[in-house]
């Protein structure tokens, strides 16, 4: 199966998401727009998972969300992958907490103590709200206003490649701290 760890959106952020999106899309051709229940912080991208790399991951992500207090992490800028040339990737920031951080590099020490091989890009915490497929100009991104992304569980997914997207299975849910 492929995987990865991820903070999930909640519904109420997801609905607001999806404006952004309906916002942006008369000002950004050629963007193929994620659907919003699709929409979350990944933590860590694992690709082809066994089974009982899975299960040993769990243990150890359950206990690294317990040890991380809940949080919120404030929403910040539009900004595109790559950082220069045609854009591939429309993204939203994310500001994460030190406790959050820490968790992320949790779920990093997690993934390879269970034989994934380390992430080598750095870590750039964002949703990704869409792709283009094609070459297209740098477009000029606007400002907004959103709530934060509340960071209260941690989830190792299922992901599903298809034609209309990727669906995204929990596979387990892993509580944060209080």
């Amino acid at each position: 199966m492929r995987a990865f760890v991820a903070v999930p959106t909640p519904e109420a952020l997801r609905a607001r998401l999806s404006a952004l999106q309906s916002e942006l899309r008369p000002r950004l051709a050629g963007v193929r727009f994620i659907r919003p229940e699709s929409i979350h912080l990944t933590l860590r991208f694992l690709g082809e998972t066994k089974a009982d790399q899975a299960r040993d991951l769990g243990a150890r992500l359950r206990d690294a969300a317990a040890a991380c207090p809940r949080a919120s992490a404030p929403l910040s800028a539009l900004g595109l992958f790559p950082a220069r040339g045609a854009p591939r990737v429309l993204w939203l920031g994310v500001s994460l907490s030190e406790p959050a951080l820490m968790l992320q590099r949790a779920c990093e020490a997690a993934a390879v103590a269970v034989g994934f091989p380390p992430e080598e890009r750095p870590f750039r915490p964002h949703l990704t709200l869409g792709r283009w497929k094609d070459r297209a100009p740098r477009p000029e991104l606007p400002a907004f206003d959103l709530d934060p992304l509340p960071v209260a569980e941690i989830v190792l997914y299922e992901s599903d490649l298809g034609p209309a997207g990727a669906v995204h299975t929990p596979l387990a849910r892993f509580p944060l701290g209080e």
